[in-house]
Order: structure tokens, then C-alpha cells, then sequence
């Protein structure tokens, strides 16, 4: 089993807490966010999550009790942008976050963290040469930590729409994307860094640049020193290559208020959700209640034969 952790929503920066706890009781429950009182819990003892991967843009406060889960095999995507608070309105200054990967770095090793630099945006003040000088900038100051970085260009989705109407950012068009991703690439070598893409429709092979996965059977095998059965996600887009996973995460719960952000609908969504929060519940929200139907799901490790169970 792959574990997700997760897509909808920062938990090592905000739920570490819950998260740690839930490592100690050996397992976890999510709701459906299609069915709200259909939940699933969820056995996640080590010998059955082959890896975990942990989505984050600031990691801090996981790292003193990194130790609870060395019996776990891990790796993070690190997310760090070139936005000031404008954009990424609860996002601690880069400086700080980036001291907390060369510290993360330092404790699991450069081939477990993946920087990502995504995703990429325009605004009347955020131009190419803007991105390519905080690009630079970051990527100097990763050398050594990181082997890959990530990179993907915004798409609009109707929640990004409405979170971004006050501001003047927009997706590029494919001149400018060929041109940014040209000299992120030549920049990228100069620092030892793979750049991939995530779910992206545009074919940069010619320029270095491979499709990536951000949940990848070939980091995991690295990882896990043997062969997992794997199969592509047929949960996400088609433009995706990731593995198929289990996401533990829950929407409109990131307190980050990223504004480009497709996981949260509105801030006040995520104010309620964080009064219901409880480091001791098997949820990451709320508790279970008499309206909940909860159901073991059966998974097993990928080293075996078959996948998870239907």
C-alpha cells in the first residue's frame, strides 16, 4: 500500500500531531468526500504501507519526532514557490522554509526530498525573468539537498478562479511556457537537479524535461530496495502518471490560504473545519458518529502479488 499523505491538504505542517498518533494506534480513518458518512479506516502498520509520501510547504514541526516513523519507508514533495504572502497568504518566509528542507535533507538523505516548483503563474509584477531569478535563487540554495524538482503551470479551475479574482494572475500561454521551462532546465543542471513535470499536457522531452510522478514507482523501489506491483491512478487526470495510492487527506483543512490553491473552496470552509479538529480522533476532522458507516478496507503490501483489494 502507498500512502498518501495527502493531495487535499498540508499535514506535516498543520496535523503532525494527529498524524503521529495515529502511527502509534496502527491505523487512520477517511471519509469518502463523495459521501461524507462513508468512512473507510484504514490499517497502516509497517509492514503493509511499502512508502509514504508527504506533500508539504513546511515541514517543521515533523521533524523533532521523525523517529516514530523510521520503521516506515518515506519521501517528501516539498513544495517551494517564488510568491510572497500576497499569493501564499499563511506561507512562512522562505528563508525559514528553507533551512527546514536542508534540515529534512540532512536527516533522510538529497534522493527523498522533491522539490517542487509549482505552480508556475503570471501576474502584472511576476514575469518570466522574475521566475527564473527566484528559480536560480532557490536552487543554489538547494544544492546538494535535492536530486529532482517538479514543475507544473496553473490551470484554472473555477476555485482558483473565484480565490484569485482580486489579484492579476493568469495561466501562461505556450510561448512563455517553452521559454520558462528552457532556462529552469539549463539552470537546473548547473545544480545536479532532474527537473520532471506534474500532469502536464505539454511535451518538453526536446528541452530535458520528462513527464513525472509525483507518487513514482521508481523513487519507491529506490526507496523500498525491492519491486512493487504497480499500476497508473485511474483516480486522476490522464495527463498523470502517478501510482495508484490511498490519500488520508481531507479538503478545506490547508490553513496555508495559498490562493492558487484547488484543495481549499474559501478560508471560512477551513476556519470551521480547523474547530473541529481533534489530534486524538481516528478522523483528521470530527469524530465518528452514530451517522457514519465505517468499513475496514482491506490493502496489503505491493511486494506481493495483486493490488489493493476492489
Amino acid at each position: 500500500m502507498i500512502l498518501s499523505v495527502s493531495r487535499r491538504t498540508d499535514i506535516p505542517a498543520f496535523y503532525s500531531e494527529w498524524f503521529y498518533n495515529r502511527v502509534k494506534e496502527g491505523f487512520m480513518c477517511v471519509r469518502n468526500p463523495m459521501n461524507i458518512h462513508q468512512v473507510s479506516k484504514i490499517p497502516i502498520d509497517s509492514d503493509i504501507v511499502d512508502c509514504i509520501i508527504f506533500w508539504t510547504k513546511n515541514p517543521k514541526a515533523m521533524l523533532m519526532c521523525l523517529d516514530e516513523i523510521s520503521q516506515y519507508n518515506y519521501y517528501f514533495q516539498f513544495t517551494i514557490n517564488p510568491y510572497n504572502q500576497e499569493l501564499e497568504v499563511q506561507v512562512p518566509k522562505k528563508d525559514s522554509i528553507i533551512e527546514t528542507f536542508k534540515k529534512l535533507s540532512d536527516r533522510i538523505g538529497s534522493k527523498r526530498m522533491i522539490w517542487r516548483y509549482d505552480p508556475i503563474l503570471m501576474t502584472n509584477e511576476i514575469d518570466i525573468d522574475y521566475h527564473i531569478r527566484y528559480f536560480e535563487t532557490i536552487a543554489k540554495r538547494l544544492f546538494s539537498y535535492t536530486d529532482k524538482c517538479i514543475i507544473s503551470f496553473i490551470d484554472n479551475y473555477k476555485k482558483t478562479e473565484r480565490n484569485l479574482k482580486e489579484t492579476t494572475a493568469r495561466e501562461l500561454n505556450d510561448a512563455e511556457i517553452f521559454s520558462i521551462s528552457k532556462r529552469v532546465v539549463d539552470i537546473a543542471k548547473l545544480y545536479n537537479i532532474e527537473v520532471q513535470t506534474c500532469t502536464e499536457k505539454y511535451d518538453l522531452d526536446s528541452l530535458g524535461i520528462k513527464h513525472g510522478r509525483c507518487i513514482d514507482n521508481i523513487i519507491i523501489e529506490d526507496i523500498v530496495g525491492y519491486p512493487i506491483e504497480s499500476k497508473k491512478d485511474k483516480n486522476q487526470r490522464k495527463e498523470c502518471g502517478c501510482i495508484e495510492s490511498i490519500d488520508i487527506g481531507e479538503y478545506n483543512t490547508c490553513r496555508h490560504n495559498c490562493l492558487y490553491c484547488y484543495a481549499n473552496f474559501n478560508q471560512d470552509a477551513v476556519l470551521k473545519k480547523k474547530e473541529r479538529h481533534n489530534p486524538h480522533s481516528p478522523l483528521l476532522i470530527g469524530d465518528i458518529t452514530d451517522k457514519d458507516t465505517v468499513k475496514e478496507r482491506s490493502v496489503i503490501s505491493l511486494r506481493r502479488s495483486g493490488l489493493f483489494d476492489k
